[in-house]
């Protein structure tokens, strides 16, 4: 919590970017992990590559969510007329 605290919020959202792109790479490589494996058979190879691929894809929605969120932030808000 330290380390996020002291970030200026400016720079959130290229990290968060950055964690998304790192974790698009893990879904990647869990689908050709998956891809290369007997999937009759049940393997160490078949468990961490579906792990893999769910958790990668829970933490790039995650952040798209998180970004779109703070996105909003500095948009301006449009004033009532009444």
């Amino acid at each position: 919590m330290e380390v996020i605290s002291n970030v200026p919020s400016v720079l959130h959202t290229p990290l968060m970017s950055g964690a998304n792109a790192i974790s698009g790479v893990i879904i990647i490589g869990g689908i050709i992990l998956l891809e290369s494996t007997d999937l009759s058979t049940f393997s160490l190879n078949m468990v961490l590559g579906i792990i893999a691929v769910i958790f990668a894809t829970l933490n790039v929605v995650g952040g798209f969510v998180v970004t779109d969120r703070m996105l909003e932030m500095f948009k301006k808000k449009k004033k009532k007329q009444s």
